[in-house]
């Protein structure tokens, strides 16, 4: 039985998607969050920036003596996952290998399409990863850049983000896909409009909620669970931005009303110059 604490990192407030999961699944584990609000969205940023971003904040939750690191984020998995992961003793898991897993197990034409940050689909992370596992399989890459900012901003149900995604999605529409994958760990909070445009024929593969299910399977792996029934975890959520716009997504999505995110500078936490 391991009760230390299992961390969690992304840009932003999305990776919050991946927290709901993991209090869902596993109740008894504590989870440490943070998301990089000051200098989100990754999506955009150079390789390098993007890698010494993701080390700053892991480095942060290391302090916090965690169990497992989960990039919940897919910018930082494409970009920077290979990159951290050997440089530590713990588990470390990302987003994109699951949300692939299950993509492929879920199209029935061989027709996938993917939405993610430009760094993202960049990266052609995705493709490549279904492809390698299938070689017959079509992938179809969109970057959405305008999605993580309508999250941010708090309007991911307003009129505005109903156009955006409209519009982003349009491409799709002549390559028939029938499985999307949510490439961004903010896009399952405009998954009813995604879910609006595409049409109930297309079937939406959250990777947070994916990854979750297989941080489940090496914990057992590892035998590091916390299986203390009796054991309420207190998770303890950070943010590099308003502690105040990260409170009212987080008990929003997360339907609490007890989340408080301590703001944190990771040059005073970590004693970088």
């Amino acid at each position: 039985m391991n009760k230390q604490p299992i961390g969690l990192l992304d840009s932003g407030v999305g990776g919050l998607t991946v927290v709901k999961e993991a209090m869902r699944q596993l109740p008894h584990e504590q989870l440490i969050f943070i998301g990089d609000q000051a200098r989100l969205p990754y999506g955009p940023r150079p390789v390098a920036q993007v890698q010494q971003f993701t080390w700053e904040l892991t480095q942060f939750l290391l302090q916090k003596h965690i169990k497992m690191l989960v990039f919940a984020c897919n910018t930082a998995t494409a970009e920077a996952l290979q990159v951290i992961k050997p440089k530590l003793d713990i588990p470390v898991i990302g987003v994109i290998l699951p949300g692939s897993r299950a993509a492929i197990k879920a199209t029935k034409t061989g027709r996938i399409g993917v939405i993610g940050t430009e760094g993202t689909i960049k990266s052609g992370a995705y493709a490549r990863t279904i492809q390698r596992k299938n070689k017959h399989i079509k992938v179809v890459s969109v970057a959405a850049p305008k999605f993580v900012p309508l999250v941010e901003s708090n309007e991911y149900e307003s009129t505005v983000a109903k156009k955006v995604v409209a519009e982003t999605l349009r491409p799709f529409k002549k390559h028939q896909v029938d499985t999307l994958v949510m490439g961004c760990t903010h896009y399952p909070l405009l998954r009813p409009i995604i879910q609006n445009v595409m049409g109930d024929n297309v079937t939406l593969i959250d990777s947070g909620a994916e990854t979750v299910s297989e941080v489940s399977t090496l914990l057992d792996y590892f035998e590091i669970a916390n299986d203390d029934q009796n054991y309420h975890p207190k998770h303890e959520f950070y943010t590099t931005g308003s502690g105040q716009m990260f409170d009212e997504i987080a008990n929003d999505w997360l339907e609490l009303t007890d989340i408080h995110a301590q703001e944190v500078d990771l040059k005073k936490a970590l004693q970088l110059t």
